[in-house]
């Protein structure tokens, strides 16, 4: 079994660590805990990783984000991945930051990440995993919050969504996405649960 994990968000310094990249930290997440190295390659950052003898192409498109669908088709091609395979992590404006979603398909919903990928592909079916980044910007300054860092106070639980996204990969692939959605999407994530 062979998976492409798509972690969404632009390369170079300047754009590390903001609520946009937010897909490059959870993938890197993802690729740190089970023991694997990024080099960069073709449109994109790659690292695989084996687990539970499944495989793991991993990628953070170097291509920045509204040309993502570059790179996501290139390695769906060459590993021979099938598009219920491939799992795109996303910042989602319209979800608070309490909030994750995990979607088998659906629209791009305005992000150019997802706009690119459906067009390349041609297909809007692969799944998702959405990561809530709250919309709390004044009127017109939508592209600063997105490409913004995160607030001292939100770090906490941005680190503990990413962490549980990292599971939400590892679900995906050893559960299945009904059951992951059922787990994950009605749930709200704070800092007084953390065990």
């Amino acid at each position: 079994m062979k998976f492409l994990i798509v972690g969404l968000g632009n390369a170079g310094n300047e754009y590390a660590h903001t609520r946009h990249n937010i897909g490059f930290d959870v993938v890197h997440a993802f690729v740190t805990k089970h023991g694997g190295v990024f080099k960069t390659d073709r449109l994109a950052y790659m690292a695989e990783v084996k687990w539970k003898g499944k495989l793991f192409v991993c990628i953070c498109p170097t291509t920045y984000m509204n040309l993502s669908g570059k790179a996501v088709k290139y390695w769906m091609d060459k590993e021979k991945i099938p598009v219920e395979n491939v799992f795109v992590i996303l910042d989602d404006l319209a979800l608070p930051l309490n909030k994750l979603r995990v979607r088998p398909e659906g629209s791009d919903a305005g992000h150019n990440g997802l706009r690119s990928i459906q067009a390349l592909i041609n297909s809007t079916k692969y799944p998702r995993l959405r990561f809530g980044i709250g919309n709390d910007f004044p009127k017109g300054l939508q592209a600063e919050f997105v490409l913004g860092k995160w607030l001292e106070n939100e770090l906490p639980l941005v680190k503990k969504k990413i962490d549980i996204s990292v599971e939400v990969i590892e679900k995906f692939a050893t559960m299945g996405i009904t059951r992951v959605m059922n787990e994950i999407n009605n749930k709200e994530f704070s800092l007084c649960d953390m065990g």
